[in-house]
């Protein structure tokens, strides 16, 4: 099992990133991917036609979203948590990623940065 780290900078608010996290209309607009997606403390969540499933564990709006991802397997649970903090025209996103498969563990990292904060940060930065 592995931990993965990052802070990203992307030039929109926390309110935007919050809202491109845990909105199912727009997550599907940066995914290109129908979305099942929840605010509901305990609501279950399926993105990227089901590539990632997991569970909602905490929501802070506009400044943390804790969640849960699902391995076949696992014995421990795998804990994404994002953090949101404003920095001048930018949001500083800290992501900490832990109990990764190691199997998994490069697929995901690849994920984090290229698909998930890479799509969001074209998404808000391409206009």
């Amino acid at each position: 099992m592995k931990d993965y780290k990052k802070y990203y900078s992307i030039g929109a608010t926390p309110e935007e990133i919050y809202t491109a996290l845990t909105n199912p209309l727009t997550l599907q607009l940066w995914t290109g991917e129908p979305a099942e997606m929840s605010t509901e403390v305990g609501s279950e969540f399926s993105l990227w036609e089901g590539s990632i499933t997991g569970k909602n564990l905490e929501f802070d709006p506009s400044k943390k979203i804790v969640q849960q991802w699902y391995f076949d397997g696992q014995d421990e649970p795998s804990i994404v948590t994002i953090k949101l903090h404003a920095d001048h025209d930018h949001t500083s996103c800290e992501l900490r990623h832990t109990n990764i498969p190691d199997e998994a563990y490069e697929d995901i990292v690849n994920g984090w940065n290229d698909e998930y904060f890479g799509g969001i940060a074209d998404f808000y930065e391409g206009f």
